[in-house]
């Protein structure tokens, strides 16, 4: 029971507990990171819920394979209105309920709750997972009280979230929470591995940079490095006094419309640079560093000294703080670079 899942052993022993206990609610909360696995544990324990009894289930669909087949269009590339309802997989029992951009809309809550009073289609419950229930507007949220208020005793609802205490505390009550943590670095590696191809020094930096997040980790290996070399080159001709005509110009290149999409995530590589400096300077051991593979890359960087990058970690932290403000992203990419080459 959940043996193939990556991770997450404490939550995995409670859920076991509570199916072969048959103490299971009907309504829980799933929280933890982005990227964890709590979704993949919601459709293995709907599987395990549709699967567990009754000799119809087992001759139409012995597996539950049917649960973990199902479509979701990209929001942004469909019109509002098919969000409006719960995506149901394959199996008739097993449906989804999903954002649309950002909005859960109360219709399909509304639709949910239809749902959750029909009997089963063929199993002996129906399980319906919220994912990303913390984006429910207010109207929903409301509208779910009503179902977690008066249970169908043959329905289970599995609230999916990266941040709980942006649900109702009155949805919280009504829920058991279930707490995922991030997955341990050696297992995303070894995931990669056996499961994603990945070589041995591939499958190590991508999980350095995961933060224990399988999802995270199922990055291009190779694209990553590039960027992160591109980043490196701010640092070495900031540490090297070459000036700040190359900062501009790598600040041009980022700000470029071309590149607009991986602005962000250049800003986060450059974060973990100087980082990894950082550490480096005050004396840690290279094996704890995301970048370690680039250690030797590094060691000039972190001789600028530890509050010297400090400073540049604080740099970075304000041109954040300043897109809240809507700041012009170039003029503010711009002033990180002056305060890079001066720092």
């Amino acid at each position: 029971m959940f043996e193939h899942l990556i991770g997450n052993e404490t939550a995995k022993g409670n859920l076991q507990r509570l199916v072969e206990s048959g103490r299971l609610p009907n309504s829980l909360l799933f929280a933890g990171p982005e990227g964890v696995g709590k979704k993949l544990f919601a459709l293995e324990l709907a599987r395990l819920l549709i699967t567990g009894k009754g000799e119809s289930v087992s001759a139409r669909d012995p597996k539950g394979e049917r649960v973990g087949r199902y479509t979701i269009p990209e929001s942004a590339d469909k019109n509002k209105d098919d969000f409006k309802s719960v995506f149901f997989t394959e199996h008739p029992d097993v449906g989804i309920v999903t954002a649309y951009k950002r909005n859960i809309s109360v219709e399909a809550i509304r639709d949910l709750e239809r749902e959750a009073f029909f009997r089963p289609y063929e199993a002996d419950a129906r399980v319906f997972i919220i994912d990303d229930a913390d984006k429910m507007n207010a109207a929903a949220s409301n509208a779910l009280l009503k179902t977690l208020e008066e249970p169908a005793s043959t329905s289970f609802l599995i609230l999916v979230t990266s941040r709980p205490d942006s649900l109702l505390q009155t949805i919280r009550s009504r829920c058991q929470t279930i707490r995922f943590a991030p997955v341990e670095k050696e297992k995303i590696e070894k995931f990669l591995i056996n499961e994603k191809g990945f070589s041995p020094d591939d499958a190590r930096l991508a999980a350095s940079l995961a933060n224990g997040s399988i999802a995270a980790a199922t990055i291009d290996v190779n694209d990553h490095r590039m960027r992160r070399k591109e980043m490196l080159a701010v640092l070495e001709n900031a540490a090297g006094g070459t000036g700040l005509g190359p900062l501009l110009r790598i600040s041009e290149k980022m700000n470029d419309a071309k590149n607009k999409d991986m602005f962000e995530g250049n800003i986060a590589i450059l974060e973990s640079l100087v980082r990894d400096a950082w550490l480096l300077a005050n004396g840690t051991d290279e094996n704890s560093l995301v970048n370690a593979d680039i250690t030797a890359e590094l060691r000039p960087i972190a001789a600028l000294g530890s509050a010297s990058l400090a400073d540049r970690l604080n740099a970075i932290e304000e041109l954040r703080q300043s897109f809240a403000v809507n700041i012009n992203r170039k003029i503010a990419t711009d002033a990180l670079m002056v305060r890079f080459a001066s720092a």
